[in-house]
């Protein structure tokens, strides 16, 4: 029996404002669509905390076994500064800046937020699809918006009609707006003449001769919406209604508002059943903005070259130092957190280390399966991460009087207790064990002075074919050998 039939989840629905029970579209499966990054700069810490709620979600699905289809997308295209209608595409203005292709921007980017999630830890998604990738299957869906009567074209652009939509819909019903007091949200200033009204939003924009980016359409040369991508991949690959959405609160109006009525002026119904919003990280009691100053990039964390921290934190402290906080929390990143973080993570770590060393009892002095239950009840309420790890330190409580010989457990308790811990702490949590991280270090070190040996060997028998061969294939690793007046040594 799946784990999933032994758990009923409580997730909280930002279009019902309430927690509801988790019931997924088809049983035992999931699809869940995250809004990813726009690839014009380095990602932010901020994007990284959000994007780390939802692998901490995606983990824990898979815990309880159930078959996820994870998408989360790629925003290389449509993306207007400062989210409006009006501007400059982000992409094609930081490649015109740094006088680059958009797509060098693209891959440039990409690649950085590659390398920082992979630093935290994080899971890649089942699908990370691209804008650019999908131009077709966002054409389509703006023709069948039209024929809907949705949306209309003017002078090469087509735009969404939110008051038409309105007429038997709710445009709004996700943010909580009124549309009567809604501006203008999203694209393009010198065709606002060009909108029926000033809630309508671009679904396809006429390219400009100085637009880099741009692509043939039934209604001239342009480019995407950035609202289309998201309703183009996520219902490509999860369907017309699937089971989660989710995304940075900031997203959830205009971006996801305009999600729901594309999706549901395409197809008559809701496109998502449970749309999911992970809350902002502040600094030091203020918004992070790099042009106030008040800002933290992931890599000033773990190299300590930021102001704002007394010293460099691994990657491991600072997944730890967020999980502490709900995921619909705000949270404050702080030197005095993190260094608390610290001490709270190295705790959990020596625990688990004592963990290994206990032996069982005739008897069981400690009620483990109460405990463990309590565990899965602070998950199984919209993911509470805090109320888990407050249980995760009782469970090191526990191994600390066993240790001490205070309290006993059997093989069987002892083996839950150890599962529980391992699973919560290093699964759903997601953090790395350091110390096994640092033995594995240990054996490859060893392994490649083993060969170095060998070649060593190799060389002075004059058997050059198999020095080189060990030379080479170390090298196709990412192993590079240096040979100097000292002997041979090694980077990685």
């Amino acid at each position: 029996m799946q784990l999933y039939k032994n758990h009923q989840l409580k997730i909280y629905n930002s279009l019902s404002g309430e927690k509801e029970v988790f019931k997924p579209v088809h049983d035992g499966n999931i699809g869940m669509y995250v809004c990813g990054p726009t690839v014009y700069s380095n990602v932010h810490l901020g994007n990284v905390r959000t994007f780390m709620s939802f692998d901490m979600i995606f983990r824990y699905f898979l815990h309880l076994e159930y078959k996820v289809r994870y998408v989360r997308n790629i925003t290389d295209v449509g993306h207007i500064v400062d989210d409006v209608d009006d501007g400059e595409d982000k992409i094609a203005k930081k490649a015109r800046v740094e006088q680059l292709e958009p797509m060098e921007i693209v891959q440039r980017y990409t690649v950085d937020f590659h390398d920082v999630l992979n630093q935290f830890n994080f899971l890649p998604p089942s699908i990370e699809p691209t804008a650019t990738g999908h131009i077709i299957e966002q054409i389509e869906i703006v023709n069948q918006i039209i024929e809907k009567g949705f949306a209309y074209e003017k002078n090469g652009s087509v735009y969404f009609d939110v008051v038409k939509f309105n007429e038997n819909n709710h445009y709004g019903k996700l943010s909580g707006r009124n549309i009567d007091e809604m501006l203008a949200n999203t694209r393009d200033t010198d065709g606002q003449s060009d909108k029926k009204n000033p809630q309508d939003f671009a679904l396809w924009k006429k390219a400009e001769p100085e637009h880099i980016m741009r692509w043939p359409s039934p209604w001239g040369v342009g480019f995407p919406g950035w609202h289309l991508e998201c309703t183009a991949m996520s219902t490509k690959y999860l369907g017309e209604t699937f089971d989660i959405h989710g995304g940075g609160m900031d997203l959830k109006f205009p971006h996801h508002e305009c999600e729901i009525a594309q999706n549901e002026a395409c197809t008559g119904q809701s496109p998502v059943n449970y749309w999911m919003h992970a809350n902002m990280l502040n600094l030091n009691g203020k918004k992070m903005s790099k042009s106030t100053g008040n800002n933290l990039l992931p890599g000033e964390i773990y190299s300590g070259g930021s102001p704002f921290l007394s010293k460099a934190f691994s990657p491991n402290v600072a997944r730890f130092f967020m999980m502490q906080a709900h995921y619909r929390s705000i949270l404050d990143f702080t030197n005095d957190g993190i260094l608390a973080a610290e001490k709270g993570f190295n705790r959990l770590m020596e625990g688990l280390d004592v963990l290994k060393d206990l032996q069982p009892a005739a008897a069981s002095t400690l009620d483990i399966a109460t405990w463990k239950q309590a565990c899965y009840d602070a998950m199984n309420d919209d993911f509470n991460t805090p109320i888990l790890i407050a249980n995760l330190f009782e469970g090191i409580r526990f191994v600390n009087l066993i240790n001490d010989g205070k309290e006993t457990l059997t093989a069987a308790d002892l083996k839950m207790l150890s599962d529980t811990l391992n699973t919560f702490t290093f699964d759903v949590i997601g953090v790395r064990d350091e110390k096994c991280a640092a033995d594995n270090s240990e054996k490859l070190d060893g392994v490649v002075e083993m060969l170095i040996g060998m070649r060593n060997e190799a060389r002075a028998n004059k058997n050059f074919a198999l020095s080189d061969q060990i030379r080479d294939q170390l090298l196709a690793l990412g192993i590079q050998l240096k040979d100097g007046k000292d002997g041979t040594t090694f980077s990685i």
